[in-house]
């Protein structure tokens, strides 16, 4: 069959903003609009969770080190967990630890600002705010078929807040953030009964208005940006960018209204949880949240940042709402009292037990290919090792037997030859994106993935 002059082949290459990688299906590749997963195959699914501020190392002559550093004692398969890691035991088999990798470009800056690169590998080093897109982004726009919604992304304050104090670990094409969603009622309300408690018929109507505004909003911006000077002109196009994206959003949302979610128990789901009341019920209401999403395929790809930088937001009062700590997560990365390694190990020990759960969770929730966590990649981590050091990323990679994936090693790596980003494009290759490069990197991870 011959292929029409507008008709992509489906193996076109995106490149340029710091990625190499194939496009998604598109309608100009003769793909449908609404792919399932029973069509595609088992589910590959991409999955990132950040805490801020670093990880308790305390230096090799102190008596806390055997108990508190975060990375392991050993190395590859007879690796030990210290008491921070401990509450992964279990998973051990699951997971692996990384240690060595950062990005090159954010070795230099102060670690709170390498939040904003975690998972871009952009370059912020200068004055101006030139990021570039997330690697989640750009598993978003290739998985985005297969979904009713391309990503989620989430986070424990909500929004986008600002260059180094970032509430959301997702960046678009051009590099601006993407807002981040905490309310745990509104996100379900959102996303999980996109009826909205309305007839099928109320919807569509709903979702053409919305369209018809978004139409005519575009169209006096456009409008409007002619007459507008350099700078205004590249606010109104970020402003466009993100119009654009709602439109996407309303046409996606009008293509699966007649297809329904799968059905689902949200019985175990608590909703009504507050972070400055019971941090441990928030967190785990949002992982309950994840599981659930990816259970019934309502997304492939979803960020979660669990606090936010330099002591800013909810997560700085953790330590003392959940363990009766008298300090800050930030102000306990840079206390230099006596009982400070034990008090930054024991918060550390605590975030760990709150992602456990959610592997815990992963592994033990099903959809009809087996255990989430098997075709789920999950990268838990920090953009610092220590305070201000953006370099020796803690980092636990879980999830993805059934991708490729070889658990169960602590394995450090060579800075100068392996940037972070080379983690990313094993990732993408992983979930069947084929990438060539991403940011910075030079080639694949040289392990963990077979």
């Amino acid at each position: 069959m011959s292929r029409k002059p507008w008709q992509l082949n489906r193996r076109t290459f995106l490149k340029g903003v710091g990625v190499s990688c194939m496009l998604p299906y598109l309608e100009c590749m003769g793909a449908p609009a609404v792919a399932s997963a029973s069509a595609a195959g088992a589910p590959k699914r991409m999955c990132f969770v950040y805490f801020p501020n670093g990880v308790g190392l305390p230096p090799e002559d102190s008596p806390h080190r055997a108990d508190w550093s975060w990375f392991p004692r050993g190395s590859g398969k007879d690796y030990t967990f210290t008491k921070t890691l401990e509450p992964l035991e279990p998973h051990r088999d699951k997971l692996s630890i990384l240690g060595g990798l950062s990005h090159p470009n954010s070795r230099s800056v102060l670690g709170h600002i390498a939040g904003d690169t975690w998972l871009t590998g952009g370059d912020l080093r200068g004055s101006r705010y030139m990021n570039q897109v997330s690697v989640d982004q750009v598993a978003a726009q290739a998985l985005a078929p297969h979904t009713r919604y391309p990503f989620l992304a989430l986070s424990t304050d909500g929004g986008v807040g600002y260059k180094s104090r970032i509430s959301t670990l997702s960046f678009d094409l051009s590099g601006n953030p993407i807002p981040s969603e905490h309310r745990q009622r509104d996100i379900f309300e959102r996303y999980f009964s996109p009826n909205g408690g309305g007839t099928t018929e109320d919807r569509r109507k709903s979702l053409q208005q919305g369209q018809k505004i978004v139409d005519l909003v575009l169209e006096d911006s456009k409008r409007l940006s002619r007459h507008l000077g350099s700078q205004d002109k590249a606010k109104m196009d970020e402003y466009l960018s993100s119009l654009s994206s709602v439109e996407a959003q309303l046409q996606r949302n009008e293509q699966w209204l007649d297809i329904p979610l799968a059905d689902f128990d949200a019985s175990n789901l608590n909703l009504n949880v507050d972070a400055t009341v019971d941090p441990e019920a928030y967190l785990r209401s949002t992982f309950d949240l994840m599981v659930l999403g990816f259970q019934i395929d309502l997304t492939r790809v979803m960020t979660f940042m669990m606090a936010r930088e330099d002591g800013m937001g909810f997560g700085e009062n953790f330590p003392m709402l959940a363990l009766g700590i008298k300090k800050g997560h930030h102000k306990i990365s840079h206390d230099k009292t006596k009982d400070h390694w034990i008090e930054w190990g024991r918060y550390d020990q605590w975030l760990t037990k709150q992602f456990a759960y959610f592997i815990d969770r992963m592994k033990n929730t099903h959809d009809e290919y087996g255990p989430l966590l098997d075709n789920t990649l999950t990268l838990y981590g920090s953009a610092c090792s220590n305070t201000h050091n953006a370099r020796n990323y803690p980092l636990v990679l879980a999830g993805g037997e059934n991708l490729g994936l070889q658990h169960g090693e602590y394995t450090v790596f060579d800075e100068k030859h392996v940037p972070m980003s080379n983690l990313y494009v094993s990732m993408l290759n992983a979930v069947g994106i084929p990438t060539v490069s991403f940011a910075d990197s030079n080639g694949p991870l040289p392990s963990v993935f077979a």
